[in-house]
């Protein structure tokens, strides 16, 4: 699988913007701010249906413009058009082939994606709801009941909350209506739950392997998945915490406080490690995320890594260019600042590569 081509329409700071790509290597250059992330976030977008880091498309959409538009030529088993039409707030559709898709979460999982930005120590330096989206942006493209199970989750857990402010609100309270939400949890709770302890089971000897082969096997380190559902059914956690829920006017317990925890050598990894050492650990979460969606969808992942060689020092980046070089990871795309250090990515590689310059949201081949 790999993007032969890429229309863009008022996206980001792009006004109109026509790309053909090489289906191995395709390097992106430039200085920072002229639209390399966002090219990728186009691509992450027609993939997805969303953009990468924005969670409303008025963020998105073009300053001044009322509209967006991308358009992508994927090959699979044949060329697949997947067109994304977006109104901010009024309209948003996505198209296979000319289709629209009757739901948008119908199109999660035909092209799996990767993408690693320099903000990715998030995993390791913020709260669990970034290591919760790793979980989800990989088990969503997996599997697409997982997908469905969170969907109505969130969905639930926000009436949920809803009718706890509510009863706040008019000093009310009605313990039947708020089971009815808390049994209609536990189906959906049983599926994410069972699908992340599956997932990291998978997940935990490739990320290893990774993380060895870029530290050259300087350091050992750990992941592993927290969950109160591993002690305790649903409906006795939320029985147990109605009344903190009724204080604090929201859900308390339940998969959406799930997280993993990550160790170095033993030790809490955002306490003890180097920033060479916490990039190096996102970059082999990534990179394993990458493999097991290679093995369970039979195709490879378009891998979007930005400004990757920022904070990594000589060593590991010989490492990492070494597993790419060799590593069979389909079609790459790395965005960096430094031309000439692209152009020496690319002769490592030694097949057929693109390189491309960006410039104020304008492409140069």
């Amino acid at each position: 699988m790999h993007l032969q081509q890429i229309k863009l329409t008022n996206f980001r700071n792009y006004e109109f913007q026509s790309i053909e790509f090489s289906d191995r290597l395709n390097l992106i250059a430039g200085l920072n701010g002229m639209g390399k992330t966002n090219l990728l976030d186009a691509i992450y977008y027609l993939s997805m249906g969303k953009s990468h880091f924005q969670s409303t498309e008025k963020n998105v959409v073009r300053k001044g413009e009322q509209f967006f538009r991308l358009e992508g030529h994927f090959l699979l088993e044949k060329t697949e058009k997947i067109v994304a039409k977006v109104v901010p707030g009024e309209q948003k559709t996505i198209e296979r082939n000319d289709n629209p898709y009757p739901r948008l979460s119908d199109h999660v999982g035909l092209l799996p994606v990767v993408f690693m930005t320099p903000d990715d120590t998030a995993l390791a330096l913020d709260g669990s709801e970034e290591r919760r989206r790793f979980l989800d942006n990989t088990l969503c493209q997996l599997d697409h009941s997982y997908l469905e199970a969170l969907v109505v989750y969130n969905r639930l857990l926000d009436k949920r909350n809803a009718l706890l402010r509510q009863f706040s609100t008019n000093g009310t309270f009605n313990s039947l209506l708020l089971q009815t939400y808390d049994q209609q949890m536990e189906g959906p709770t049983v599926v994410i739950f069972e699908k992340r302890k599956w997932f990291i089971q998978q997940f935990q000897p490739v990320f290893n392997e990774f993380y060895a082969r870029i530290s050259n096997e300087k350091e050992t380190v750990e992941c592993n998945y927290r969950s109160q559902l591993e002690e305790t059914e649903l409906a006795d956690l939320l029985a147990k915490n109605l009344e903190r829920d009724r204080v604090l006017l929201r859900t308390t317990t339940g998969v959406h406080k799930d997280d993993l925890h990550f160790q170095l050598k033993g030790f809490p990894l955002k306490r003890f490690a180097s920033q060479g050492q916490l990039k190096s650990f996102v970059l082999a979460m990534k990179l394993a995320q990458f493999e097991l969606l290679r093995q369970q969808k039979n195709k490879n992942p378009i891998l979007l890594l930005d400004d990757l060689f920022d904070k990594l020092d000589d060593d590991r980046v010989s490492q990492l260019i070494e597993l790419l070089v060799k590593g069979d990871f389909g079609q790459v795309f790395i965005t960096d600042t430094h031309p000439e250090r692209a152009e020496g990515i690319a002769m490592r590689f030694g097949g057929a590569y693109k390189k491309l310059l960006v410039e104020n949201g304008s492409v140069q081949a």
